[in-house]
Order: structure tokens, then C-alpha cells, then sequence
């Protein structure tokens, strides 16, 4: 590939609304334009970087027996409307109608036309197992896109959906994709951490995501050190930080307040760890006669977990935060003075496993200006009515298994796998027949990569002041020759032709940048783009018989004979397939 018969469009600077990296990058590299609000056209720089992506999914995918297909990105209302998500999603999904007035959707996710086709087209257990994908594109209506492809509207994704007569077989079948995920990652070059995470909108019991480890991404994952436990933040389980309750060794006592809404205040004013506070959150359920208010309680320094709260008994339908009437119709107070002692109305009362084994601690009286002291469970409020994990672990506290303490970092999710079971096929009947002809719902699991998302997760992950450090398996060009005085040298110009056909006929990818500019505007651009290696030619290294050779996370560059910088490129440089 030739500079001038290719499309080089960067920038020196970013647009004014891109927020992280990744998006001031991929602008100034030329490799997205913005359309709209999370909606962007992939110059031709940036779409072979998917491309190349692409391919890797697929060969792994292949490899792992899978088997590719292509669903529509329209799909009708019906499908969803079996399922029950029709009403359940939000307004993500994104609604049309044609002329007819018959309702569709833009797809955001297909587990529903694959099991379609699941059911119209697999009849025996002979026909099991099957793991169908695609890569196609998704459309989410995000209420705030941002973070360019990070978190745009329009992206593209690979969707995998598997197949199986029974769990046992499922659970392999959930395994393969988990271990093609792991090879996945890995040749793209990325650092990466599968954790433990919770299912979501999606459904299902067993999960996984796979995410590239980067300081600015938005999920937090916990990992030991230690050992192989890992976790999202909002799966991670956070033990109680008090083996034992110790027993009152203080009075209950009103104190006076003021102004001091937060538990940090609290204790600051009466001179105490913020380990003797205790938060209270307030949720509210909708039932046929009203409102039903939960009262949470964590320790001061910890936070609720709102995906933990949401699968405890009674919240798992759905919860709210409660509203400030609701709160002062059952505490007697606005927020910030609240807590478990002396409620208007009862309400429903979960402490964390910590605050559980909590004495002498200080809440909120439910009353402006003045909190209680000395607190203690059965002495002067009842127990808890449920005690459950419903915080958020943080850094140092102990895994889970056992082996160390917890550490925590940020990712960008790049990719998840989903245990289904049968969530999908018995709301659509999607069966087959057994050996002895009864018809049974067939059992899935769902697996997805997010392929224009990588781009980003990638460059977040690997840049610096002067612009991308792509991984060789997935730069847009794997080597650039970069001729100084193309137009002027014809030694230069013969030197630099000589060479990139050596390269392109050993496989490798190169661009021969053809476009006699100035050596710094050449050598910003494919700093800029990222491009792994770089070879520099000059008249003043040819009568040496040198030309320069520099990785892109050199320094310095090293000189190198001409008759051997082929063999030393071909060396470097990643061929198609490594």
C-alpha cells in the first residue's frame, strides 16, 4: 500500500467534546469522523484496525466451532414481545414502525431471532450442540453518549449463542468460548482480566467478563493477588470486616448535630472513626397498596451496591430510591439525619454483613440537627430482619477465598459470556426431541466481544504524548517506510520501492509513505497513527549503505545495513496469523 493511493486524514487537534483518549486519537489518526451524537463513519485507517480485529474473532470463533451466520438489524416486535422484553427494555431500544404501521426494533442484542431460528431449524438431540455467530452492527440509544466508540450508539459487535441438550453440555459449550476468549485477547495483544460479573438486562445464571486492564476505564474490577479470584465490583463479595460482635461498652446518648448530613462530618464533630458510622439508604418498592420503604444500612466509609441490593428478597422485582415525602411520611426527617431508631412507620430493615456485627455504633435519630451514639443491635433496636453482603468491597479487605487480601483496579469491558439456560427457549418454545421423543427446551449461553469498542479499549490502553503504541495484530499497518527526499533522490526512491516490495511479497503489512513530505510532518503522522515499526531512508544513510530502524517504543532509532533491514523487518514485524 502506497501513501497517495490511500486516505491520510489527521488532525493536530482533538474535537472539543472528546472527553477520554481514545476519542482525541482516533480523531486526530483520521480513523473516525463524527455523524452524529454516538454515531461515527470509520475512515479507512480505522476500519482496517476492525478489520484486522475481525478476522482474529473469526479465525478463533472458527477454531472453537462455531459457526457464522448474519441476522438482520431490523427485527420485528413479535420476538421480543415473546420474551417479554418488548415492555422490559427501556428506551435504549430503539422503536420504528414501517409503513404499515407493524412495530420493529434496531437491534441492540438477537437473542431472540437466534433461538428463532434455533427452534424453526434444530428438531433432534443429533443436531446438538450448535454455537452460532455474527458480527453485525448494534444500535443502543444511550441517553449520553460519550467516550467516541467507548460508549457510542452505533458500534459493531460479535454475538455468539450457543445451543445444548442439557447444562452439563451447555456448561462445555460455555467453557470453549470462555477459553477462544482467553486466545481472543491475547493475540490482539491487550492486557486483559476475566472476572466473575453479574448478568444484567441479559438473563442467566454464570458469567464472565473480560476486560482491558486501563486507568480510565469505568468498571472497577477486584481481584487477590494471591490467588485467581476475580470479580466485577458489583459480583465481588465483600465479608464481614467484624468477626465477632463485641459487646456495649457505652450509653445510648442524643447528640446534637448541626449542619452535619454526612457521615464523615458526623464523625469528625464527635471525634470518632468513620468506622463507628453507619449509612442509611432508603428504597422503596411499588406495590398494589402503595409503597413499601427499605431501610439499608453500611458502615460510613462503605457504599451500597445496588446490583446486590437488587437480588435480595423482595427487591429483586425492582426497586427505587425512595422519594423525600416517602422518606419524611416513615423517618419524620428529611435525608441526612436518618437511621434506624424510632420510625414513623415501620419499614423494612437490611443491615450489611459488617454493620451486622457493629456495637456501640451512631445513626441518624430521625431528627433535623442530632444523631444517636452507642448503638447496639438487640439491646436497643431489634436485630436486623435481613443481614446480607450489600456493599461494595474496597481495597484490603479479605477475598472471599481466603488467600490474601483484595485489590482493585479499572477496566473496559471488552467482552462477556453468559451462561442462558433456558431463559429464552421457554419463553419462545424453542425445543428439541430427546432420544425417547419428548420434546425439551434446548439450553443457552450467550457470548459477546465489542469490536469498534476494542479499538478504543486498546488505545486507552496503549498510548502516549505523541499518539497510539498499536500491538503489532492489530495496527493499521504493521511496518511504514518513510523515504526523505522521495522527490528529489531517485537513489532514495529506488531504495525505498526495492524494500516495500521485498516486504509486501514476504506477507508483510507495509505503507510506503510516498508523499515527499518533510521528514517531521512524516514521522508525526505515524507517531500519531501508531504504526509498530518505522524504517527511514536518506541519501546521507545510503552512501553509508544505513537506513534507520525505530519501533515505535523506541527512543532512538538504530541503524541498520540495507541488505539486511528486509530480514530484519520480516523479524519485527507481526506476519498475518501470529
Amino acid at each position: 500500500m502506497r501513501a497517495t493511493q490511500f486516505f491520510i486524514s489527521t488532525l493536530k487537534e482533538a474535537p472539543t467534546d472528546a472527553e477520554v483518549v481514545s476519542h482525541k486519537l482516533m480523531t486526530r489518526a483520521g480513523m473516525i469522523r463524527k455523524l452524529a451524537g454516538g454515531i461515527y463513519s470509520y475512515l479507512p485507517m480505522g476500519l482496517r484496525v476492525i478489520r484486522k480485529i475481525e478476522a482474529i474473532i473469526r479465525e478463533e470463533m472458527n477454531r472453537a466451532g462455531a459457526i457464522e451466520l448474519l441476522m438482520p438489524l431490523v427485527q420485528p416486535a413479535e420476538l421480543w414481545q415473546e420474551t417479554g422484553r418488548w415492555d422490559k427494555m427501556g428506551p435504549e431500544m430503539l422503536r420504528v414502525k414501517d409503513r404499515h404501521d407493524r412495530d420493529f426494533i434496531i437491534q441492540p442484542t438477537s437473542e431472540e431471532v437466534v433461538t428463532d431460528i434455533a427452534r424453526s431449524e434444530i428438531h433432534s438431540y443429533r443436531q446438538l450442540p450448535k454455537n452460532f455467530y455474527h458480527i453485525q452492527t448494534k444500535f443502543r440509544d444511550e441517553r449520553r453518549p460519550r467516550f467516541g466508540v467507548m460508549r457510542g450508539r452505533e458500534f459493531t459487535m460479535k454475538d455468539a449463542y450457543s445451543f445444548d441438550r442439557d447444562e452439563a453440555a451447555a456448561e462445555k459449550s460455555y467453557q470453549a468460548m470462555y477459553a477462544a476468549y482467553t486466545k481472543i485477547f491475547g493475540r490482539l495483544g491487550l492486557t486483559f482480566r476475566a472476572v466473575r460479573a453479574d448478568t444484567g438486562a441479559i438473563g442467566g445464571s454464570l458469567s464472565h467478563e473480560f476486560q482491558v486492564i486501563a486507568d480510565t476505564g469505568e468498571d472497577l474490577l477486584v481481584y487477590c493477588p494471591d490467588s485467581d479470584y476475580a470479580a466485577n465490583i458489583e459480583l465481588a463479595e465483600a465479608l464481614s470486616l467484624i468477626a465477632v460482635r463485641p459487646a456495649p461498652t457505652f450509653a445510648m446518648a442524643k447528640v446534637a448535630t448541626p449542619d452535619t448530613v454526612r457521615c464523615e462530618d458526623v464523625a469528625k464533630l464527635l471525634g470518632l472513626p468513620l468506622e463507628r458510622t453507619v449509612k442509611s439508604i432508603v428504597l422503596a418498592t411499588d406495590t398494589p397498596l402503595g409503597a413499601e420503604v427499605w431501610l439499608l444500612l453500611v458502615r460510613g466509609d462503605h457504599e451500597l451496591n445496588e446490583v446486590k441490593a437488587g437480588k435480595l428478597p423482595g427487591l429483586e422485582g425492582g426497586f427505587r430510591f425512595a422519594t423525600e415525602q416517602e422518606i419524611i411520611e416513615h423517618f419524620g426527617c428529611p435525608p441526612g439525619f436518618l437511621g434506624p431508631l424510632n420510625t414513623r412507620k415501620p419499614v423494612k430493615v437490611v443491615a450489611d454483613r459488617t454493620v451486622a456485627n457493629m456495637s456501640d455504633f451512631v445513626s441518624g435519630a430521625n431528627e433535623i440537627g442530632f444523631h444517636i451514639q452507642g448503638i447496639n443491635w438487640g439491646r436497643d433496636l431489634p436485630e436486623p430482619e435481613l443481614i446480607a453482603d450489600i456493599r461494595n468491597v474496597v481495597a484490603g479487605d479479605p477475598s472471599p477465598d481466603g488467600k490474601g487480601a483484595l485489590s482493585i483496579q479499572r477496566g473496559i469491558e471488552v467482552g462477556h459470556v453468559f451462561f442462558l439456560g433456558t431463559k429464552y427457549s421457554a419463553s419462545m418454545n424453542c425445543t428439541y426431541l430427546d432420544e425417547t421423543g419428548k420434546p425439551q427446551f434446548m439450553v443457552m449461553g450467550c457470548y459477546g466481544i465489542g469490536v469498534t469498542r476494542l479499538v478504543g479499549a486498546a488505545i486507552e490502553q496503549n498510548n502516549d504524548e505523541r499518539g497510539i503504541l498499536w500491538p503489532d495484530s492489530i495496527a493499521p499497518c504493521t511496518v511504514v517506510i518513510c523515504p526523505v527526499g522521495w522527490g528529489k533522490s531517485e537513489a532514495v526512491r529506488l531504495a525505498a520501492l526495492e524494500l516495500y516490495e521485498k516486504l509486501v511479497g514476504s506477507d508483510i503489512d507495509v505503507i510506503l509513505d510516498d508523499r515527499d513530505e518533510r521528514p517531521g510532518v512524516m514521522f508525526a503522522d505515524w507517531e500519531l497513527i501508531g504504526v509498530p515499526h518505522r524504517i527511514t531512508i536518506g541519501d546521507r544513510g545510503l552512501k553509508e549503505g544505513l537506513v534507520e530502524y525505530q519501533h515505535r517504543h523506541d527512543k532512538e532509532v538504530t541503524k541498520v545495513p540495507l541488505t539486511e533491514i528486509a530480514a530484519l523487518a520480516r523479524q519485527k514485524a507481526c506476519t498475518p496469523g501470529c
